[in-house]
């Protein structure tokens, strides 16, 4: 069991308000449309459900993934278990850091998406220096938003 699947049942009151303040950010770059899909890789309860386009989210912890509403996988960002240029967007929002092998999950971060992603990187994480270097180094990133808790990255 890992740390997530022992806060799951409390994990939207611990980071619920954090993860609406970004989605609520990110909801100015990206408004995907009932027919396209987007994939939330470390979607933790559900993120991409605020949406009304046809959302996947994954995430390691069957017991986060209990506690939300959608159509959510037990997958790790370095498998996904999808075709390439599935997803016309991609979001990973504060999960980056808890990549195992980081550029084999950015790597197929990329490899499923089509051209439209936002990445988040928690700034306190002790690898955020080397996950942004590699987000520059695989992506063409268009613009940072320096929020409280994280770094942005819209590509």
């Amino acid at each position: 069991m890992n740390y997530y699947d022992t806060i799951a049942e409390s994990y939207n009151e611990l980071h619920g308000e954090e993860q609406l303040k970004k989605l609520k950010i990110i909801s100015k770059y990206i408004d995907p449309k009932p027919k396209e899909k987007l994939l939330d890789v470390g979607c933790g309860t559900g993120l991409c459900s605020h949406w009304n386009c046809k959302c996947i989210g994954i995430d390691p912890s069957i017991g986060l993934l209990k506690q939300g509403r959608g159509n959510f996988i037990q997958a790790d960002a370095e498998n996904l278990p999808f075709k390439d240029n599935t997803f016309d967007y991609v979001i990973s929002m504060t999960a980056i850091h808890l990549f195992q092998d980081l550029e084999k999950g950015l790597n197929e971060i990329k490899r499923v998406g089509k051209e439209r992603f936002i990445l988040s990187v928690l700034k306190k994480s002790e690898r955020h220096d080397e996950i942004e270097k590699k987000i520059r180094s695989l992506f063409n990133v268009k613009e940072v938003i320096d929020e409280e808790r994280d770094s942005i990255y819209i590509i």
